[in-house]
């Protein structure tokens, strides 16, 4: 049977990477574009959720590993490997929504 998640979000996601691959995230790893991490505000380091991109269906799990966005109205930002998986590259934001697994 499907378990229903302890915890959703929906609302925009972004990703981020050129400026920061290398740099220290706020849990002090190094950020690597590459990798399938997100950013986000308040869910704890390490934190495993499912991405959903709500224009095409396509989903993709991450680990929590950095602080953000601080762009008023997104709710995440996320590596650019993540975002690749999405197909939201060329976008650069989409609607998404956020499980918590």
């Amino acid at each position: 049977p499907d378990t229903v998640p302890e915890w959703i979000q929906q609302g925009p996601v972004s990703w981020y990477g050129p400026g920061f691959h290398g740099r220290r995230t706020a849990n002090g790893e190094i950020f690597d574009a590459h990798d399938l991490t997100m950013a986000h505000r308040s869910l704890d380091f390490g934190s495993q959720v499912r991405v959903t991109n709500l224009d095409n269906g396509r989903s993709v799990v991450v680990r929590v590993n950095d602080r953000g966005p601080y762009v008023r109205g997104r709710v995440a930002d996320l590596s650019h490997a993540a975002a690749r998986e999405l197909g939201f590259v060329d976008d650069g934001v989409v609607k998404a929504r956020i499980e918590l697994l």
